[in-house]
C-alpha cells in the first residue's frame, strides 16, 4: 500500500531513480508503475545515456529498482545521502540507479579472453564456461568486462 502524500509540495521528492543504458522496455515498466500505482513525480530529466526520475516515495522507488533488476538484469546501485533533521530524526533521500546489462539469459559472451554462456542474471550474473568447468559468479560491477561474443557459424569455427 502506497501511503498518502497529499499536502506535499509538488516539487517534494524523498528519491531519484536513475535509469542508465536501458532498453525502452524498461523505461516503459517504470513509467506504467508510476501511472498505476499514482506515484507522483516532481520532475523528469533526460540525461546522457538515460533518464533521471525524481520521486515522492522512497521504499516505491527502491522496490521498483529490485523489479527492474530481476526483470531486465543489470546492476542496482542504492545510496542514501543526509537531507536534513525532523523532530531530531535525521531524512534522507535515496539515490537508485538501475544500469541495464547489454546481455541476456542464455547469450554467449567473452570475460578475460574465454567464452561463457549466461546462466543467471539475478543479483549476480553467472557464468558457465563454453570450454566446462564450474559455473562463475560475478558482480554487475565487473559487467563492463562482459562483451557479447559475435556469432561464429560452427563451420568456420571448426577451422580455427
Amino acid at each position: 500500500m502506497v501511503r498518502t502524500l497529499t499536502n506535499k509540495h509538488p516539487l517534494y521528492y524523498e528519491a531519484i531513480l536513475q535509469l542508465r543504458d536501458v532498453s525502452p522496455a524498461a523505461v516503459a515498466l517504470a513509467e506504467a508503475e508510476f501511472l498505476r500505482h499514482k506515484i507522483p513525480l516532481a520532475k523528469l530529466v533526460a540525461v546522457q545515456h538515460g533518464y533521471d526520475y525524481y520521486v515522492a516515495d522512497s521504499k516505491f522507488t527502491k522496490a521498483l529498482g529490485k523489479r527492474l533488476q530481476q526483470q531486465f538484469g543489470g546492476e542496482l546501485l542504492i545510496t542514501a545521502s543526509l537531507y536534513g533533521q525532523k523532530d531530531g530524526k535525521e531524512i534522507f533521500r535515496l539515490t537508485i540507479l538501475f544500469r541495464e546489462a547489454s546481455f541476456r539469459k542464455g547469450e554467449v559472451i567473452t570475460y578475460k579472453g574465454e567464452e561463457y554462456k549466461v546462466q543467471a542474471l539475478g543479483r549476480e550474473i553467472v557464468l558457465q564456461p563454453l570450454a566446462g568447468g564450474k559455473k562463475v559468479h560475478r558482480k554487475y560491477k565487473e559487467m563492463a568486462l562482459m562483451r557479447k561474443s559475435s556469432p561464429i557459424p560452427q563451420r568456420i569455427k571448426s577451422r580455427l
